[in-house]
């Protein structure tokens, strides 16, 4: 029979993987990108280097996924409002840029990512494809509240969404990045207030108009009932 002829492997530990990933982490943060070696994670995790090539070909592939799962910590709790939500998932991926592990992890990938486009690639699919769920969830009930209009039937409204959700993305998780990480400045929540206002109400209402109940729609639809934009320039 076909299925007494397949090959059964040991099963994966998650115990182990974890421990993996958390010495990644340790080791980045301790040694850096350049010094970090399969064979030091190994040894800080109490496995075999074997056990790590089983699941990861390579360095980066380990790293990028060492990075992946705390970002993956990352929630979006129903706070009420679409404002609210957005200011909720600034201040909390600021939170996870201050820890030195994630901090460290993700400079040393997207520093190495200008030299390999297969770590880019892998980046984008572990890392930012995995947390643009957040955006389709606070767009999803902001819709259902009705603070944003519904997207449109079709695939032409499909694509409208996706590239609405690409823009949204790069937007909140650029600007924290930033803010976090080049400029070394706290997101604190009277930054995460205005860039919230300039998202939802655009430059006039983001650096001291009122941003009214209108809104403006564009391919993201971020108008919508947020209260004032009024908040002064980004601090």
């Amino acid at each position: 029979m076909a299925g007494s002829a397949r090959r059964t492997g040991r099963p994966r530990s998650a115990a182990a993987d974890r421990a993996i990933l958390d010495a990644t982490r340790s080791a980045l943060v301790e040694l850096g990108w350049s010094r970090l070696t399969m064979g030091d994670v190994a040894l800080r995790a109490g496995v075999a280097k074997t056990t790590l090539y089983r699941r990861w070909a390579n360095k980066n592939e380990l790293v990028v996924d060492a990075v992946a799962v705390l970002f993956d910590e990352l929630e979006l709790p129903d706070r009420g409002s679409l404002r609210a939500d957005v200011e909720g998932v600034v201040l909390s991926f600021a939170a996870l840029l201050e820890r030195p592990e994630a901090r460290t992890a993700l400079m040393a990938v997207v520093a190495e990512a200008t030299r390999d486009e297969a770590l880019r690639t892998r980046i984008r699919s572990a890392i930012v494809d995995r947390q643009k769920r957040l955006v389709v969830l606070g767009r999803r009930r902001a819709q259902a509240r009705g603070e944003l209009p519904p997207d449109p039937s079709g695939p032409r409204g499909a694509a409208e969404s996706a590239r609405a959700e690409d823009l949204i993305f790069d937007v909140i998780a650029g600007a924290v990045v930033h803010r976090s990480l080049v400029s070394a400045r706290s997101v604190t929540p009277a930054w995460a207030r205005a860039l919230t206002s300039l998202l939802l109400h655009g430059l006039a209402g983001g650096t001291g108009g009122t941003g009214g109940t209108g809104g403006t729609g564009g391919t993201g639809g971020t108008g919508g009932t947020g209260g004032t934009g009024g908040t002064g320039p980004l601090p």
